[in-house]
């Protein structure tokens, strides 16, 4: 698909999500304070641009985003690698990963908070918890599924561990990984934005229970809808790095 027709096609389901919004703000007859019109939203969103409140809040969160998913990501792939080639100790430490991994972040606010005070420190304890298991689990699985034939290779050229893993198994291991990262992304930046409304003075989660505390809802929305782009954008540097790394290893797509 062509560039033109991929941008075509996303601002025409853009154009349509707005559009229902507004049908449904008609139809239901709901106040503007209750569930504000696109206009409305519109409006607020650059009422926060001129006055840069939402250029703050956002950096503030993507810094805390980034701090926390490359710390999650970077372990859990360390981690994962080695847990992934040695099976008996996997075999350990899997059902702890099973038990803790389904537990919600945020269901661990009220320790961290206790252990990390306020300020960027629990947001970022959120992230790194919401983003470590999907990465980690993704990576071990991948490690498992190496192609045998790769090892035996290696094995004839007398690898050491440590090259086995950095020029065999964690390329060959790779697109999988890849798909962890993604959900993670998807994870982390949810929880971000519940950890903010925790435990901090800043960033869009705040900005959210702020407006709403203060019944300003055309701000909420306006705050969901930067989330959402924001959001986006991150999954999409993602795959521009997923890409950029198959390309250096000869996987481009073409």
């Amino acid at each position: 698909m062509s560039n033109a027709r991929h941008v075509t096609n996303v601002a025409l389901g853009f154009v349509i999500l707005l559009g229902v919004w507004q049908a449904i703000v008609i139809i239901g007859q709901y106040e503007s304070a209750l569930f504000p019109s696109p206009l409305k939203v519109g409006a607020g969103l650059m009422q926060m641009i001129q006055d840069g409140s939402i250029f703050v809040h956002l950096r503030v969160s993507v810094g805390r985003f980034l701090v926390g998913y490359l710390l999650a990501v970077t372990s859990a792939i360390v981690f994962g690698l080695i847990l992934g080639r040695i099976s008996a100790l996997w075999g350990i430490i899997d059902p702890i990963a099973q038990v803790i991994r389904p537990i919600s972040p945020i269901a661990w606010s009220p320790f961290i908070v206790l252990w990390f005070g306020i300020g960027d420190m629990p947001a970022i304890v959120v992230i790194f918890i919401a983003a470590f298991f999907p990465v980690l689990m993704t990576t071990v699985s991948a490690v498992k599924k190496v192609d045998e034939t790769y090892l035996k290779v290696a094995q004839n050229f007398e690898l050491n561990q440590l090259d086995l893993i950095r020029k065999i198994i964690f390329p060959a291991a790779f697109p999988t990984i890849a798909n962890g990262l993604h959900i993670a992304v998807g994870t982390a930046w949810i929880f971000l934005v519940s950890g903010e409304m925790v435990g901090t003075q800043s960033g869009l989660g705040y900005l959210i229970i702020d407006s709403r505390n203060s019944m300003r809802l055309d701000l909420v929305m306006a705050g969901i809808v930067v989330i959402g782009l924001a959001g986006l954008a991150l999954d999409k540097a993602v795959g521009q790095l997923e890409k950029r790394i198959n390309r250096v290893w000869g996987r481009a797509e073409h």
